[in-house]
């Protein structure tokens, strides 16, 4: 599967509205990867780069995006285009990109949850080229009483290949980082684990993870993430320690951490070092300070700058370039299904594209919502709209639009959804929550013909507003309802279609169309 889509990213420069080159990347050019882009993990294949990001519930899995300059990005591929490999079911985050250049292929690991054991656990697969196939290697027997997470591989001066990762954490219990030996298949670790790094400082509460290890002169440096990383009372923060051997002894830099928060961006985290000729830059992610909760972790770029005791240090003068966040979208589904559609990794999605759109078969999976096709919300101002054909949707279904979050911002909370529909009888706004749907309010549809256009505004990320048209006029079913207490925990917002109703009709979607305000 090869897939190319281009983000479209304009902005201003000067007052004559030409092109900005930049001389470096980085910079005040953020997000580099807008919306929800935890984890972000990056690798150099001769003059190309390559990032993926943490998927989390969502399919396809871990995207493959390629970039000349670090700061312009497009979509080319994914891990796992089809859905979770056939052993895990859920928990998909930090993948991480190493690249064998003597074989000439690329390695993906990864976490997920095992279906047999209930266990997270660090997994890899392995592609020749970044646009895939990759094939996926299952999970690495670490330990068969521990849970692990985070990996990221190194060679030690004498060339021997080193997995990095970290134990789950257990309350009670020290956060370490360990390394051990793999074998260069990357399919089996062995030997004793060595410890690194334990959470010892006071910033680092609790944890110490997302471990990151680069080689500058004399010394390996070890970027690593602590503190609370994912939900609306983030303290997440990144320090370094370093070492001229690999497996210790590390020394932590006095002057942690080395990374926090700035007037623009929160609770920076686990990434990736790149080198670009004799500078090094940080893939990252932080979220927003205001609203970043509804947006989620986005993919930040910033350049690690150097003390005269070779210790690295960040300037934080990072500010939001608002124009690279403003990606309209328009689909008509004439085509197949474009790669910026998701959906949950343990739906069955059954759909057909054509020239009359989309038809997406209904069903009451994903905890009542129905099937559903989403994106990441990447502002905290848009509106979106679509097309209903009722007169080629089945008798007993409803199709919209709708905003997905979670019943609470904990991890693992079930899914809440607040959405607008249209069926056969009614034209409905909702709120449905822990598997309860509850009608906010409903009007007949019979007013509105077969071909019904709805539209859900999103403002400040956390009111909405669902109106209806009547093909002169838009027509306000319910204004400013609140969506704030269903932020997802780590994950923003994610806005997309739904079909709800009988397992065996189809919802026609004509149409749909976001525009960022």
């Amino acid at each position: 599967m090869k897939i190319r889509v281009r983000f479209l990213w304009f902005f201003c420069c000067a007052v004559m509205l030409q092109a900005c080159s930049f001389e470096k990347p980085g910079g005040t050019f953020n997000p580099v990867l807008p919306g929800d882009s935890p984890n972000p993990s990056v690798a150099k294949i001769g003059d190309t780069y390559y990032a993926s990001a943490t998927s989390n519930e969502w399919s396809p899995l871990f995207p493959i995006y390629q970039s000349d300059d670090l700061n312009n990005w497009e979509l080319l591929s994914y891990v796992f285009p089809g859905g979770a490999p056939d052993w895990a079911h859920q928990n998909f985050f930090a993948p991480e990109l190493s690249y064998d250049e003597k074989q000439k292929k690329l390695y993906v690991y990864y976490t997920g949850r095992d279906k047999s054991t209930g266990k997270i656990t660090i997994a890899v697969a392995s592609a020749d080229t970044p646009e895939g196939p990759f094939t996926d290697h299952g999970p690495l027997m670490i330990s068969e009483n521990i849970e692990t997470i985070d990996a990221f591989e190194i060679r030690d001066r004498d060339n021997k290949l080193y997995l990095i990762w970290k134990e789950v954490y257990s309350p009670g219990q020290p956060s370490i980082i360990y390394a051990q030996p793999i074998s260069e298949d990357r399919k089996k670790v062995y030997g004793k684990k060595q410890e690194l790094i334990r959470n010892d400082q006071e910033w680092e509460g609790e944890i110490v993870e997302g471990p990151c290890i680069f080689l500058r002169d004399d010394y390996f440096y070890l970027l690593y993430s602590g503190g609370n990383c994912c939900d609306i009372t983030c303290d997440y923060e990144i320090g370094v320690a370093r070492s001229k051997n690999l497996l210790g002894s590390w020394e932590k830099y006095e002057a942690n951490p080395i990374m926090t928060d700035n007037e623009t961006w929160k609770c920076p985290g686990t990434g990736d070092v790149v080198e670009q000729g004799n500078d090094y830059y940080l893939l990252f992610h932080s979220y927003k300070t205001v609203g970043g909760d509804y947006v989620g972790r986005e993919g930040l770029l910033e350049e690690l700058h150097w003390t005269d005791d070779n210790w690295p240090y960040f300037e934080r003068t990072t500010e939001m370039t608002l124009e690279n966040n403003r990606i309209d979208y328009f689909d008509d589904f004439s085509k197949a299904l474009e790669p910026y559609w998701q959906w949950r990794a343990t739906q069955k999605l059954s759909y057909a594209t054509g020239e009359n759109g989309l038809m997406l078969a209904a069903s009451a999976e994903n905890d009542l919502l129905g099937s559903l096709l989403a994106q990441p919300v990447k502002s905290m101002n848009f509106e979106v709209t679509a097309t209903i054909d009722l007169s080629m949707s089945g008798p007993d279904v409803k199709g919209g639009i709708l905003l997905i979050g979670a019943t609470n911002n904990g991890f693992g909370a079930p899914m809440a959804g607040l959405g607008i529909t249209a069926g056969h009888d009614l034209i409905e706004v909702w709120i449905t929550s822990g598997q309860e749907k509850n009608v906010y309010e409903a009007v007949p549809a019979d007013r509105y013909g077969d071909l019904v256009k709805l539209r859900m505004r999103v403002k400040n990320g956390d009111l909405l507003q669902f109106s209806v048209s009547d093909g002169s006029r838009w027509n306000i079913i319910a204004d400013s309802v609140d969506a704030s207490g269903y932020v997802p925990w780590g994950m923003g917002f994610r806005w997309g279609l739904v079909s709800k109703g009988e397992t065996n009709e189809f919802v026609n979607i004509r149409s749909v169309e976001l525009i960022n305000r």
